[in-house]
């Protein structure tokens, strides 16, 4: 914003109000009673409605001109014209009719007062400022008008709340300025107030026509000093001092909103020519240029872009390894859709720590080019959400809230305002229950839209043709990586290349050189060590171990025997990750980060607060810490790759590594741009050898649909969903919907003793009987029955609940025996109330606690103690 800018020009609309017809409120006179020298004055207030809307151009102005000219709109549309007419008609009136006509006017100036101060109320509105830095529509639609009062930031996404916060506060400067003006302003409008009040009691006292003369000319005195008051508080508002953006910023948004028009059109059409950048403004490639400096797009990402399933529109599936640029695609996608198509979109991604990081990229964009950004994971995201008029919106979510608000825009019908769905981690459709849900949001959206468009990406798919037929979509795969990926296993001290062209899969590489003393090798034994020191503290390295525990145990062994030197590598800004963590946890800080960050060290798991995972993220990207020691959901898209990753164990938990989980970890070795080569090393045991070179020489594992081995948390939450949506209430309509799943795709390979149609009619009677759905049967003829469903109120509130149905009844029943007697002086009950279920049979109490807790207690807990046992 330019301090010695030109002053905001302003736009004045007026438009004319439709007055009632007088003829509603007294008789017409006949013609021969209107007397000749008021014809004219009838035909001039005829002319004067027949008047059109009249927008005043932009004009500055410096002095106190009348603005106007001989156009009264805000008195010729009045209460004021209403009263001038009826005088003239009451003048022409006989004698016996006075009585009735003063009714009339009683009645007139008792409906319009109102009216009137409306008016003046909106004449004052126009001294509020209306600023934004996007006046203009960016696709040409008109600009919707913020009522006065409201708060800006009542329907803004966290996310961009703080940047529209700046933006208000950097406005209270030079806001104060002409805060006087618009006080006298509300005083001059006070008076009007008043006079229009007092013109709208009086009424016509006498009948002849000397005194109608005379009080005719003290009303057009009164009604020009109105004209006079209106002109003036106009012109002090037209000349009120308000800064602008600079002329450049003003010609940059009109380029933009220029560039988005002809993007737009060159979507509609079946041109070639794909515009400035892919469809989009040249501003989004200035921007890719600024804030991720991406000057260029791969081949691959060029080839994907231009193919004919895209530019039609169809759905999509790509495929390439980790660290190949599968994003970048989805983005461009996801900008055109909100910029030139003008719909909202939806990104589903697998975990909340990659929503965040996503969130913190987008954003930018949002507020750049005009869109807004919403966090559906955790304890954030609004259902329904904001119907908004003009800017659409970018919903990023995680697995299961993308279900919720699918669900919702579903049953508010807006479902069709969603105009793509990018799906990250597409393989995750096979992985248990979360991937039940993502395939019944996939079911959802197939079903009840067939003009969204859905994209799906991942780096380890193989039954890809299962999944074209569920999503009815086009398949595009590479090999393309931009860094060379090495993998390595180590066996005792030997380290071995993996090479597909060897007899066992694996080449002898090198012996790991490193002196070890007695004590080093009993708390390392797996020479971790000796393989992170070969890296850091000059390149980054990542550390997968199988558990949390095991995360911060390996960070602190690490520590113990890294030498002092590494403490003064950036040691004032490992300070300052220490401070920030501190201020953060109010003072306190894990006994563990506070002993490993001055060695550059840190863990990285979901024990972390979201703000201590994003700056110890940051930190990690800056350089400041060289070393993370992580679990597995790390390696699932979070954007922090580096030169060497160690997997501790061919484990995750205790479930020995799948080939698509291996490849995700070790995708995050090699940094564009940084790397010129990753590294990955797998430490095995003796006992593990044959088992870890299957996995690393076998094909990535197929994908398949857990509706039915997810029985409650599957199909049943998927027909109560249905039924509770009624996106499908018979079994006709539920059984068409079932074979258009990924499930009815594989039902030859997944059901083997029963078919589909069984599984449907058992499951719909399954859910009657325990009282979440009804049945009604009609008869449409002697052989034709049809089964109708709709749910109960049980049965809503576990669905909008999302509630394991398999847990329903139990905890309706016991949350009904908790009324009884709900025990509120202490937590002890609720505790017992809220503790999950599924939670029950990890827990191994000691009974002798319970037996002694009774006696040692307060009255109160002990009643509520023997209540819960």
């Amino acid at each position: 914003m330019d301090e010695g800018g030109s002053r905001i020009v302003r736009r004045v609309s007026v438009r004319k109000r439709n007055r009632p017809s007088l003829g509603s409120i007294c008789a017409a006179p006949a013609a021969a009673e209107l007397k000749p020298g008021n014809v004219e004055d009838e035909e001039m207030v005829a002319g004067s409605r027949r008047r059109k809307t009249v927008g005043v151009q932009p004009v500055e102005y410096d002095s106190e001109e009348d603005m106007f000219g001989d156009y009264d709109s805000f008195t010729e549309n009045s209460f004021l014209a209403q009263v001038d007419d009826l005088e003239q008609k009451y003048m022409q009136l006989p004698e016996h009719r006075k009585h009735d006509t003063d009714l009339a006017i009683e009645d007139l100036c008792s409906e319009s007062i109102k009216d009137s101060k409306l008016n003046i109320t909106t004449v004052d509105n126009f001294t509020a400022l209306k600023t934004d830095e996007r006046t203009k529509n960016q696709c040409g639609q008109e600009d919707v008008a913020i009522e006065p009062g409201t708060d800006l930031l009542y329907d803004v996404p966290s996310s961009q709340v703080l940047y529209f916060e700046n933006l208000r506060n950097s406005s209270d400067d030079w806001g104060n300025q002409f805060t006087k003006e618009k006080d006298c302003n509300s005083s001059s409008h006070q008076t009007v107030n008043e006079e229009l009040s007092h013109s709208c009691i009086e009424q016509p006292q006498q009948n002849d026509r000397s005194s109608s003369e005379v009080r005719t000319s003290s009303d057009m005195t009164r009604r020009k000093s109105l004209k006079d008051h209106l002109k003036s508080t106009m012109t002090g508002n037209a000349k009120a001092q308000t800064p602008v953006f600079s002329k450049t910023k003003q010609l940059k948004e009109t380029l933009l909103s220029e560039e988005i028009s002809v993007a737009k059109k060159t979507l509609e059409s079946s041109s070639d020519d794909r515009g400035p950048f892919y469809s989009l403004p040249s501003k989004v490639r200035d921007l890719y240029v600024q804030f991720k400096g991406i000057e260029k797009l791969y081949e691959w990402q060029h080839t994907c872009l231009t193919l004919n399933s895209v530019q039609e529109r169809k759905n999509l599936i790509y495929s390439l390894p980790t660290s190949g640029g599968k994003t970048l695609v989805a983005e461009i996608l996801m900008l055109q859709e909100l910029l030139c198509r003008r719909k909202d979109v939806l990104m589903i991604l697998p975990y909340v720590a990659i929503v965040q990081e996503k969130i913190s990229g987008l954003s930018t964009f949002g507020m750049e080019l005009g869109f807004f950004v919403e966090e559906y994971a955790g304890s954030k995201g609004r259902f329904p959400p904001v119907k908004r008029r003009e800017k659409k919106s970018l919903y990023i979510a995680t697995i299961e809230k993308g279900h919720s608000l699918v669900n919702s825009l579903i049953e508010t019908e807006r479902i069709s305002n969603l105009g793509l769905v990018v799906v990250d981690e597409l393989h995750m459709i096979g992985e248990g229950s979360r991937g039940a849900v993502l395939e019944m949001t996939l079911a959802k959206i197939l079903y009840t839209n067939k003009t969204t468009q859905i994209i799906g990406m991942s780096a380890t798919l193989n039954n890809v043709e299962d999944l074209q037929e569920f999503l009815q979509a086009e398949y595009y795969t590479n090999q393309f990586r931009p860094v060379e990926l090495k993998e390595y296993l180590k066996i005792n001290d030997e380290i071995h290349e993996v090479d597909s062209k060897a007899e066992n899969g694996i080449t002898f590489s090198r012996l790991l050189n490193h002196k070890y003393s007695d004590t080093l090798k009993k708390m390392d034994p797996d020479r971790l060590v000796a393989l992170v020191t070969e890296v850091i503290p000059n390149y980054s390295c990542l550390v997968f171990c199988p558990t949390k525990k095991n995360c911060e145990n390996v960070a602190e062994m690490i520590c113990k025997f890294l030498s002092k030197e590494y403490l003064k590598h950036r040691e004032k800004e490992k300070c300052e990750v220490i401070k920030n963590l501190k201020n953060i946890g109010g003072g306190n800080l894990c006994p563990v980060l506070k002993r490993t960050i001055p060695f550059g060290v840190a863990y990285h798991h979901s024990g972390l607060t979201s703000d201590e995972r994003k700056l110890l993220e940051e930190a990690y990207s800056a350089g400041v810490l060289c070393l993370f020691t992580c679990t597995s959901t790390l390696a699932a898209g979070v954007n922090l790759p580096a030169r060497r990753v160690i997997l501790r164990a061919p484990y995750v938990a205790k479930e020995f590594l799948k080939r698509n989980q291996y490849k995700q970890m070790i995708g995050r070795a090699g940094r564009a741009g940084i790397d010129t080569v990753g590294e990955s090393i797998l430490i095995l045991q003796e006992k593990d050898k044959q088992q870890v070179l299957e996995l690393i020489n076998s094909p990535l594992e197929n994908c398949y649909s857990h509706l039915v081995q997810e029985f409650t948390k599957g199909i049943q939450t998927l027909f109560l969903s249905l039924i509770g949506l009624k996106i499908a209430t018979n079994l006709s309509d539920i059984y068409h919907f079932m074979s258009g799943t990924f499930l009815g795709v594989q039902q030859k390979i997944l059901l083997k003793e029963k078919s589909l149609w069984e599984i449907t009619v058992e499951s719909l009677s399954y859910l009657t009987e325990k009282g979440l759905l009804q049945k009604d049967t009609i008869c449409k003829s002697e052989k034709e029955v049809e089964y109708n469903f709709h749910i109960t109120k049980l049965g809503r509130a576990s669905f909008k609940g999302m509630i394991d149905l398999a847990y329903c009844g139990i905890l309706y029943r016991d949350l009904k025996k908790g009324l009884e007697g709900l025990v509120l002086e202490s937590l002890l009950h609720l505790i017992y109330l809220i503790t999950p279920y599924d939670m029950v049979f990890l827990c191994d109490p000691d009974w002798m606690i319970y037996f002694r807790q009774p006696a040692q207690s307060s009255r109160t807990k002990s009643s509520c103690s023997c209540w819960s046992l």
